[in-house]
């Protein structure tokens, strides 16, 4: 059985190719990170790979180890940044599971003053208050 996935058009494929803006904050061959509108936490990024994949299942061998990688450096920059305590990483696969967009990511995002992260309806952020986020995060991307 396969699992269920969205079958939207892929947004994430269309902010790389610069159909549909976004904060791209990081992109690399394989891999980018992107500053979500929908900031569940602190300074929360998406990690995801270049390629679209629907699920985890679907990643072939030689993205697992960037795709890891810069999720690492993302909670890394998030906790240098905004000096939260603690960075909750996620990553949902199928409909059933809450998968919104089909395309594989790890959401990283600092924890809130108290604790976890908000699961609720969250403001949607503007372009610039999402740049103004990747710009604080950048300086503390490990360098390539």
């Amino acid at each position: 059985m396969a699992l269920i996935v969205p079958d939207d058009d892929c947004s994430f494929c269309a902010y790389l190719r610069g159909d549909r803006p976004f904060t791209v904050l990081k992109q690399l061959d394989k891999v980018a990170l992107l500053v979500t509108r929908e900031q569940r936490g602190v300074g929360h990024v998406l990690a995801i790979p270049t390629a679209h994949r629907p699920t985890l299942l679907d990643l072939v061998p030689d993205e697992y180890a960037p795709l890891m990688e810069l999720t690492q450096r993302a909670a890394a920059a998030i906790v240098q940044a905004f000096d939260v305590e603690g960075v909750a990483v996620w990553q949902n696969n199928g409909v059933p599971s809450h998968q919104t967009v089909p395309h594989v990511h790890f959401h990283v995002a600092g924890t809130l003053p108290g604790g976890g992260t908000d699961w609720g309806t969250v403001p949607r952020l503007s372009f610039d208050e999402t740049d103004r986020i990747a710009d604080r995060l950048r300086p503390h991307l490990q360098t390539d």
